[in-house]
């Protein structure tokens, strides 16, 4: 059996090395100005040694460059991408037309995996972006899993699926943080609303529940309340010829993630090995269990839910 790809974001050189030595077979990293909801920011300058590492550990770097751009947002595309690929980046993730369109005037073609985010919905409009250049597309978190498994079935562009993490929730390009804070009558400006801080949004109904809420210069990030876990479910995925899992790395530590990603590793090893054979080994889910915030529900997320699209 073919081996999915395991990926998983990160924020650092440091955490890109520890992850990739933990089992991963590709990391996501970029930065604030091109790039929404990262763990951290690997700069440009930073890009061209990690790839030359992990490129000899026979593993790969994405850059993504997934944020909504405005006119002043273009400057300095073209020549960002341009030294992506001087770096030898294996992709670049994009949402935005506007990064497809500047990758046409590159001198060689760059691989593009095609992330919309919540609109990444269908097999008709990805094949579209595949015609365009596209070579994945990273599915919509909301999707179930016989639509996900439907969506491989009709395409043949590669499949991104998320199987572990917090996921976006609601973005707004407004400060609605800062807006709140001025509303009842705060300095905001004098107030830390970035991800580090740990503000959350708490519903009347639902106070058990709380959902991490951030700014940065990309607008407001709201996340879920919950962190999607497939890891005993791999297999059906498998089975359905995913192509990458991916791991999302924000708001963890990198114990917590490399703890995931040594178990999701595991999973796919044993069942790639002998899949009629394969027994789940509680273990693995043990160990992020016992890392899990505890305020944090490890859910399956929308996998077995009714259709949402």
């Amino acid at each position: 059996m073919r081996k999915p790809e395991l990926v998983i974001s990160c924020g650092t050189v440091a955490e890109l090395k520890r992850f990739i030595e933990a089992g991963a077979d590709s990391v996501i990293v970029g930065e604030e100005r091109y790039a929404m909801r990262l763990p951290g920011e690997v700069k440009l300058d930073e890009i061209a040694d990690a790839v030359a590492w992990v490129h000899e550990k026979q593993a790969k770097v994405y850059v993504s460059v997934n944020k909504i751009f405005d006119n002043a947002s273009l400057d300095g595309l073209f020549e960002y991408l341009s030294k992506l690929q001087e770096y030898g980046v294996d992709g670049v993730i994009f949402g935005d037309p506007a990064v497809l369109m500047a990758a046409r005037n590159l001198p060689k073609p760059l691989t593009l995996h095609w992330n919309a985010e919540m609109t990444s919905t269908n097999f008709a409009t990805a094949n579209y972006w595949g015609r365009q250049g596209a070579a994945r597309v990273v599915l919509a978190r909301e999707l179930n899993m016989e639509q996900v498994l439907a969506f491989k079935e009709h395409t043949e562009l590669a499949v991104e699926v998320q199987v572990h993490g917090i996921t976006n929730i609601y973005h707004s390009k407004r400060e609605l943080v800062k807006n709140y804070m001025e509303h009842q009558g705060k300095d905001a400006s004098s107030e830390d609303r970035s991800i580090e801080r740990g503000l959350f949004l708490i519903e009347h109904e639902r106070r058990d529940q709380r959902y991490p809420v951030y700014e940065d210069s990309n607008g407001t990030h709201i996340m879920s309340s919950e962190d999607v876990c497939m890891l005993e479910n791999l297999p059906e995925l498998m089975d359905g010829s995913i192509d990458s899992f991916k791991i999302e790395g924000l708001l963890k530590s990198a114990e917590y993630n490399e703890t995931v990603v040594r178990s999701y590793r595991a999973v796919i090893d044993a069942y790639a090995a002998d899949p009629e054979g394969f027994v789940f080994q509680q273990e693995w889910l043990d160990a992020i269990a016992e890392l899990q915030d505890s305020e944090r529900e490890l859910s399956f997320g929308f996998f077995y839910k009714e259709q949402v699209y």
